[in-house]
């Protein structure tokens, strides 16, 4: 369980789930995940648990052999990343930078929907001035 604190003080858990498949897990990487995680957090405060799946397949190219999946449970649809590197650090950031993105386009059409009432009114006023 990751502890995060709230703007009012409080203490906001985030269960966190990590589960790796040919991969032996090290402090380091446990710490990696973790600090790329709450970064993920600062940016939607309402996410819920995020489960990380780690895995190495010897038998793929060499390119592609270290694989991570990220699932962010937030509020409506959960969101989902993978990716497949040579690195395994490297496939962990691809991943969390690609979730950034979906939180952000997420973000992003929440505040377009809750202001299209006033860029309408906008337009509106703008296209009566102009005639």
């Amino acid at each position: 369980m990751l502890d995060f604190f709230c703007e009012s003080g409080q203490v906001k858990a985030m269960k966190f789930i990590l589960s790796t498949h040919n991969v032996t897990l090290t402090k380091a990487i446990e710490d990696h995940i973790l600090t790329r995680i709450e970064k993920l957090e600062h940016l939607d405060h309402y996410a819920t648990s995020a489960r990380v799946s780690v895995e190495h397949d010897h038998l793929k190219v060499p390119d592609r052999q270290f694989s991570c999946s990220l699932r962010l449970c937030v509020p409506g649809p959960d969101l989902f990343a993978e990716d497949c590197q040579s690195d395994l650090y490297s496939a962990i950031d691809l991943v969390t930078k690609k979730m950034e993105q979906q939180l952000r386009k997420r973000h992003n059409k929440y505040k377009a929907r809750k202001h299209a009432l006033g860029s309408r009114g906008k337009a509106k006023r703008q296209a009566s001035e102009a005639a």
